[in-house]
């Protein structure tokens, strides 16, 4: 064990570190977060359109009309379905800060970017028709939600370089000091943003006269698919939790790295199961693996499911310093916050601890994905349950109202108490020994009285 810690040290460690701060993947995850509130008000508005409860939807339409549910379900259309736009804005911006350049402006720029890269064209079915015509003049809302997610990423990214290093080389307009820095700053983004959507709009230019015919098409066939093929597979989801747990080991935040880049895959299946759901919520989900899946039936407690590790702490601990810390860390671990435990037992680089820290998040993951997708558990419903819900309410809340979802946390709470128990029994035994010897060292006072 002592040689594989040796190994992350050596190796793992500096590379993860590096990618930790690259700061390309640290834009795309917090221009990510910035729509996190934005999908869970609207999970919010889909939970209540959908309550589980007998004669609900009769009381509702008599109440409000037969039109309630398209109406109650008018701020989902407006959080899920511009998820692309405000990753996009957020992307470009949180980038533009890294590079100390007007963020402002770096984020209306990629926000028109995307924009521009985006047909306007929308399916429509006119009366007695069978089959949808492309109409012209609108927005499609398929690419400007989560579909459109790596678009959005990636033309941040490139209008957001293009712009700062045309700021840098000093290619602006600038105006006298007596102006006001608002209209200074408008006139600065004046040539990095018309540079930025002439090369957008000239490679949407070409793009149309080949067989890919938009950015959306061209990411979607050499990029999405594979990805989403990968991330949604139980395979996919088995690497990305090793991934998570051997970057946690060595101090680094897993979650965060590896969700840097997963996340645009697994919120894209998130909204998928959404759709589907919003359509029809007694209808098969077409994915396991989404978000919800990690943030509520494989972390429970935090990363490595340690809430089952802060129960035995504070039930069964021996040594002061583990009873202490079990009752520092239940409340925050109810919460699915386990920093005082990473850090305060700690399991961060202990050899022993590190074994079943990696192997509980591995097994839950094969359990929940095994029951759900033989039909045993339901699956999640898209809705952006808060992954600091507890656990029990968030199983219910996630799978639109199934009590499955909230007995395969509970199940996996026990399974991760079993694995976790006899290393917990070890090291707790270990820091036991540690506080008897120190106790029976005498202190200086003691000494001093003796002689």
């Amino acid at each position: 064990m002592n040689r594989f810690i040796s190994v992350l040290e050596k190796n793992i460690m500096p590379v993860a570190g590096r990618i930790a701060e690259q700061r390309h993947l640290q834009a795309i995850r917090d221009g990510i977060i910035l729509s996190m509130p934005l999908l869970i008000i609207g999970s919010l508005f889909l939970i209540l359109g959908y309550l589980p409860i007998p004669g609900y939807n009769e009381f509702m339409a008599n109440w409000f009309g037969d039109h309630w549910l398209e109406k109650l379900l008018y701020p989902v259309g407006a959080t899920f379905d511009i998820m692309a736009l405000v990753v996009s804005f957020g992307v470009a911006y949180r980038l533009a800060e890294k590079y100390k350049v007007d963020a402002l402006s770096a984020g209306a720029i990629s926000l028109a970017a995307f924009l521009l890269a985006t047909p306007y064209k929308v399916p429509f079915v006119s009366d007695g028709a069978k089959e949808a015509i492309m109409v012209s003049g609108g927005i499609p809302v398929q690419w400007v939600g989560s579909k459109g997610l790596f678009v959005a990423m990636i033309l941040a990214i490139v209008s957001t370089e293009i712009y700062r290093k045309i700021i840098q080389k000093n290619i602006v307009i600038k105006l006298p000091d007596g102006v006001p820095p608002a209209v200074s700053r408008s006139f600065v983004a004046l040539i990095p943003g018309f540079a930025v959507l002439c090369v957008i709009w000239i490679a949407r230019l070409i793009l149309e006269v080949t067989p890919f015919e938009s950015f959306h098409n061209i990411v979607t066939v050499l990029l999405n698919k594979p990805l989403s093929a990968l991330g949604g597979s139980l395979f996919g989801a088995i690497v990305a939790v090793l991934l998570v747990q051997l970057l946690w080991s060595t101090g680094l935040h897993g979650a965060a790295i590896v969700g840097g880049v997963m996340g645009p895959i697994w919120l894209s299946l998130m909204d998928e199961n959404r759709m589907v759901f919003q359509q029809n919520p007694h209808a098969e989900l077409p994915n396991v693996i989404t978000q919800q899946f990690f943030d509520l039936w494989i972390y429970i407690g935090g990363s490595g499911a340690t809430l089952a590790l802060a129960i035995a702490m504070l039930l069964r601990a021996r040594s002061q310093q583990l009873k202490s810390l079990g009752r520092l860390a239940i409340a925050p671990g109810i919460f699915n916050i386990n920093e005082p435990i990473t850090f305060g037992m700690p399991i961060v680089m202990n050899p022993l601890l590190i074994i079943p820290f990696i192997l509980v998040p591995i097994v839950l993951t094969i359990v929940s994905y095994v029951a759900m997708a033989a039909g045993l558990v339901a699956k999640p419903s898209g809705v952006a349950v808060p992954w600091t819900t507890p656990i029990i309410i968030s199983g219910y809340l996630a799978t639109g109202g199934k009590i499955s979802g909230s007995i395969l946390q509970i199940i996996n709470f026990f399974i991760a108490l079993a694995i976790y128990y006899p290393f917990f029994v070890m090291w707790d035994r270990q820091k036991a020994t540690e506080e008897r010897g120190t106790a029976d060292i005498p202190t200086d006072s003691n000494t001093a009285k003796q002689m």
